[in-house]
């Protein structure tokens, strides 16, 4: 019993010890995302039923501020 306990414990330290080091990744940056574009004088796609659109151009966007939540007091 003891020899397969140590067999045992001889295997895990070499599989920690043999597997991959994992890679540092590296953060995504700004042109890694695709996002809509909103560029004057660019033409407005006219589209017909569904399709995929692979470069939208965005006409309009609302309010993007933020603002703090406050807690009400309960009393």
């Amino acid at each position: 019993m003891w020899v397969y306990a140590i067999i045992l414990i001889l295997v895990i330290v070499l599989s920690i010890a043999m597997r991959p080091k994992p890679q540092s990744a590296k953060p995504p940056a700004l042109a890694d995302f695709a996002v809509p574009t909103a560029e004057e004088g660019r033409e407005v796609l006219v589209i017909f039923g569904e399709v995929w659109v692979d470069d939208p151009n965005v006409l309009a966007y609302g309010d993007l501020r933020t603002s703090p939540i406050k807690a009400k007091s309960g009393k």
